[in-house]
């Protein structure tokens, strides 16, 4: 069977198609191509189309098989402040709570908080007794606070509403 050529066209909506599918539905697309048009090699379709000669290979044997492979992401990564350490959201939440307050005019569920991520890490080491090589950095800090739903912003006082009465002097 000999190597269909394909059009600058077609090639480009190969690998559109390819690009918005995710997973085992796009790999078993590219199993697919491969074996259509590449005569199920997968170092000619790497050389075509771009595809990975890995993500080929895989699609292939997940279409032979019949069983698809899933990746193990859930451990990679570094865990979120709040995971390594409970006890520094507790903490931190007992030194916000007290300085802050909802939105006067109770549209969203968001406490506007008048202490920075900076004072909040200088307190947990000045009142909580935490070490500063124990804690994460302010940026860190800060995106806690708006993961347990603090707003890190000058808390406006309500305005008194005008009497529109007193416009009006006869």
């Amino acid at each position: 069977m000999p190597v269909t050529e394909v059009s600058p066209e077609c090639k480009h909506l190969i690998q559109l198609a390819a690009k918005r599918l995710k997973g085992p539905e796009r790999r078993a697309f590219i199993a697919e191509v491969a074996e259509t048009l590449c005569l199920s090699n997968p170092c000619m379709t790497e050389t075509r189309f771009g595809f990975g000669r890995q993500v080929v290979e895989l699609g292939m044997n997940e279409k032979r098989t019949g069983l698809i492979c899933y990746g193990n992401y859930e451990p990679c990564g570094k865990k979120k402040a709040e995971v390594a350490s409970p006890t520094l959201e507790k903490d931190i939440r007992s030194l916000v709570d007290p300085e802050s307050q909802a939105d006067p005019k109770l549209k969203n569920t968001f406490a506007y908080s008048r202490i920075t991520a900076k004072a909040v890490r200088q307190k947990l080491i000045d009142e909580k007794g935490w070490k500063n090589s124990q804690l994460p950095k302010e940026r860190t800090i800060s995106d806690m606070l708006n993961r347990m739903g603090y707003k890190l912003r000058k808390v406006q006082k309500t305005k008194p509403e005008k009497n529109s009465l007193n416009q009006y002097h006869l």
